[in-house]
């Protein structure tokens, strides 16, 4: 990187209100520097030094003074519960523990008695009685004359092979495990999907996404690699200010936040002063839903008149610039991704896995080769095939090399005999090129009945929805599917405002039978594009909002499936097995939807037919729901 750009931002972070910015230079001398007070410590290659911080320069500066020794570095998100924190300092055998700021060390203090392995402690910021780590900084510069042949050694040692990483997984089924990556793991990760990156060193990044996952590490391997500058953002709610300030280029994003940037689009609309205004607003997101760069010229038209009218906008509030966005973590509806597109704001969608270094597809804006609802084609150096039942096998130099204390009898059971890796998701391709990813193996389940539930694909189509911020849908061995969902209560608060309906907290809002009866009416029209086994005929709302601090969610936002079914089993049950003196739940057998005195004979074609006031078919009414 120094031998080809030159730039006096490649890094940079906030303090105090002011950006702190780090050139190349600066960062190779000072990661120079602090390996070798790494070296004075005592640190050694084949160490293991864990480090949890919100995202901000030394990060980086850290992380490549440990490689430079051949250290293992563990980076942890600063949002895990106290049983995970003891859980992986311990089992990861760490000599080092390095903690960003005050906040993250209060959560931990409590917890230094239970490290078995009594890790050195320092802190990033200067916080009651620990070391800092600048005091290392300093014996680097101390002994850098006397370090720096003996650091050169150790790097000359250095292998492609050796472990560069020991990655948690966010442990949505379980204990968390260490997965083992390679240098070349990563070097060659990050090489493949750089070559299809449209960006160039002219261009700034924000960075908010942990760079404890390693996602957002590779892609800013990635960014420093092809000379991108860096801005980091430790607090979500800044990401659209900060980007208008500093005119971004991209960012990297999960589903949520694309999610969360729609509401904000939406409820833009909303406040806009005037009847034409508004209008125009809505016909925008309209077209831009229905997003397609290869229809004709009258659709370019009226592409350039949303642009000219509502489009530009709403990228000045991102700064002016038309923007590459790389999401992944999850799926992301296709609808939003195409209004993203319209916007200017072009979301490309990839997929991976810890174990896979990540990234095993992602579109490509570069060769033209991206199609919106899929992740893209595998990577040049990533063989890609599907076993019998679907699931997505790989091979390729960026696989992981084993998990940490694992025994290879564990490790086997993710490869085949054939050296294939299963990463335990189902997918399929798109015109014999586009990956699509269907669901989760392991969350696949089977009604009573026999046939099967995919349900991630209809959780993302109810997250379509205003009213839903989160939502996890059951029904294994029972006779239908069900909904356990947790409201968008922003909206709600909105809603029930507009609608008179008066409440004292969340806990009666979501009682209330006009709220029910919203909700009602949306999964009823849900429920339309989704095959008749398919459709959620019960559900529930939740006073609590789910997030990774509760424990509902993975640092990545994923949903904690056993940890929900854990929290929510008796609500489970009840909606499976009602009482009239316990009905806590909501079904379609029960609403009445002030059109129609009942619905329990009617399909969901016949209720839209009712609620357009056009008749249906007699043959609709010969259909029941069980």
């Amino acid at each position: 990187m120094s031998e080809r750009y030159e730039k006096d931002d490649i890094l940079a972070s906030k303090w105090n209100g002011n950006w702190i910015k780090f050139s190349i230079s600066d960062y190779c001398k000072y990661s120079e520097i602090m390996s070798y007070g790494f070296y004075e410590l005592g640190l050694r290659k084949g160490d293991r030094v864990v480090t949890i911080m919100n995202n901000r320069s030394e990060f980086n500066i850290i992380d490549m003074a440990l490689s430079m020794l051949g250290i293992i570095h563990i980076p942890v998100y600063p949002t895990l519960s106290k049983n995970d924190y003891t859980y992986i300092i311990n089992h990861s055998d760490a000599k080092v523990l390095i903690i960003g700021n005050l906040s993250i060390y209060r959560k931990l203090q409590p917890l230094f008695g239970t490290f078995t392995g009594q890790p050195k402690i320092y802190t990033l910021d200067r916080v009651e009685n620990e070391e800092v780590l600048f005091s290392v900084f300093k014996m680097g510069i101390s002994n850098r004359k006397k370090d720096a042949p003996l650091v050169q050694e150790i790097k000359n040692s250095i292998l492609p092979s050796d472990i560069a990483t020991q990655v948690y997984t966010s442990g949505t089924t379980g204990t968390p495990k260490g997965v083992l990556l390679t240098h070349d793991n990563l070097v060659s990760n990050f090489k493949a999907h750089a070559m299809v990156e449209p960006m160039d060193h002219h261009c700034k990044v924000l960075s908010f996404l942990p760079l404890c996952h390693v996602f957002e590490r590779t892609m800013n391997y990635h960014y420093q690699y092809l000379g991108i500058s860096i801005y980091y953002v430790d607090n979500m709610g800044l990401i659209m200010q900060t980007s208008k300030d500093i005119k971004a280029d991209g960012f990297c994003a999960v589903p949520r936040v694309m999610e969360v940037m729609h509401d904000k689009i939406l409820s833009a609309g909303k406040d806009l002063d005037g009847r034409i205004a508004r209008t125009i607003y809505r016909l925008a997101l309209r077209h831009g839903y229905k997003y397609a760069p290869d229809k004709g010229s009258w659709y370019r038209f009226w592409q350039h008149f949303y642009d000219s009218f509502v489009y530009h906008k709403i990228r000045k509030s991102f700064g002016g610039k038309e923007m590459t966005i790389i999401s992944g973590g999850s799926a992301l509806n296709a609808k939003i991704c195409r209004l993203f597109h319209a916007i200017g704001l072009r979301i490309f969608e990839g997929y991976g896995m810890t174990e896979t270094g990540p990234v095993i597809a992602v579109n490509n804006p570069v060769d033209n080769l991206y199609r919106i609802g899929t992740v893209g084609p595998a990577l040049p150096n990533v063989q890609l095939k599907f076993g019998e039942d679907q699931e997505i096998l790989v091979k390729g130099p960026s696989i992981m090399k084993g998990y940490y204390k694992d025994s290879n009898e564990d490790i086997q059971r993710w490869f085949d005999e054939d050296g294939w890796f299963h990463t335990g998701d189902i997918g399929k391709l798109i015109d014999g090129r586009y990956l699509q990813i269907t669901d989760r193996k392991k969350e696949i389940f089977k009604l009573s009945a026999g046939k099967y539930i995919a349900p991630q694909a209809i959780e993302n189509r109810l997250k379509e929805s205003e009213l839903i911020e989160n939502v996890m849908v059951v029904g294994e061995n029972e006779k239908y599917a069900a909904a356990l969902i947790s409201p968008n209560y922003n909206f709600l608060h909105f809603w029930a405002n507009k609608h008179k309906v008066h409440y004292r907290d969340n806990a009666e809002l979501i009682r209330t039978p006009e709220i029910l009866e919203r909700f009602q009416q949306e999964i009823v029209m849900m429920n339309k594009d989704l095959a008749p086994h398919e459709q959620i005929k019960g559900f529930r709302l939740v006073t609590e909002e789910w997030g990774p601090q509760t424990g509902e969610l993975s640092p990545t936002l994923k949903l904690k499936r056993n940890i929900l079914m854990q929290k929510y089993e008796a609500l489970i049950a009840q909606m499976y097995n009602p009482t009239k003196e316990k009905e806590q739940y909501f079904s379609f057998k029960q609403i009445n939807l002030n059109l129609l005195d009942t619905i329990r004979h009617l399909t969901p074609e016949k209720i839209l037919s009712g609620l357009s006031g056009k008749q249906g078919k007699d043959e609709d009414s010969k259909e029941t729901s069980k």
